[in-house]
């Protein structure tokens, strides 16, 4: 079961102290990251002048598709001959952080119609799995495909009761939050793998 908000909120006191802040994570260092301060005011970064992306993994030979090369069986939570459903290899800030996968090397546009009509099946029942969870307030699904040309599809689930952590910001909390605890998660992860298997495949967490 997922920690509770007042459960998540006493860690973070612990950590830092009534009224502490949390470290910056790593995103704060990201090229796209928007924000900087100047002046002693958080303001958005000048924007760049135009120029052409550099190629997604799986899009050159010196950048090759990590899951054409195969996933990490450790962090297999569900899958079946077409979809792979991972996680991220340990506890994050928020509840529950997985990641659907095709087998095949597709794009979301290259997707025919049977496996559109799959992948509409697996996140509707993912969205209910998760978000059946004890402490769940929400499950997020988001596809953004500019780091990897091999399709895939992120489902974040936050914890109900925080009222901060809402909408596309849940993410940056993500990685803002320290960690829950590694058998609570463990937990959580089985019970969504042997859900899904409910409707064929096989649960691994």
């Amino acid at each position: 079961m997922a920690e509770s908000a007042e459960e998540v909120y006493a860690r973070v006191v612990a950590a830092v102290g009534e009224g502490g802040r949390l470290p910056l994570p790593s995103l704060g260092e990201w090229d796209v990251f928007p924000w900087e301060a100047v002046s002693d005011r958080v303001v958005p970064k000048v924007l760049q002048e135009p120029a052409d992306e550099p190629p997604r993994w799986g899009e050159s030979d010196e950048k090759p598709c990590g899951s054409c090369r195969g996933f990490d069986p450790d962090r297999v939570v569900w899958e079946d001959e077409r979809w792979v459903l991972t996680h991220q290899g340990a506890p994050s800030g928020l509840p529950l952080v997985v990641v659907l996968h095709t087998r095949e090397h597709l794009d979301m546009s290259d997707l025919g119609d049977d496996l559109a009509s799959e992948l509409g099946r697996i996140t509707v029942r993912l969205t209910r799995i998760v978000g059946s969870l004890p402490n769940i307030g929400r499950v997020h699904v988001d596809r953004w495909g500019d780091g990897s040309a091999h399709f895939h599809l992120w489902f974040f689930a936050r914890t109900a009761r925080l009222g901060q952590v809402l909408g596309s910001y849940a993410v940056e909390w993500d990685a803002v939050l320290p960690p829950g605890p590694e058998d609570v998660w463990r937990a959580d992860l089985h019970t969504v793998g042997t859900k899904l298997a409910n409707w064929g495949g096989h649960a691994r967490a």
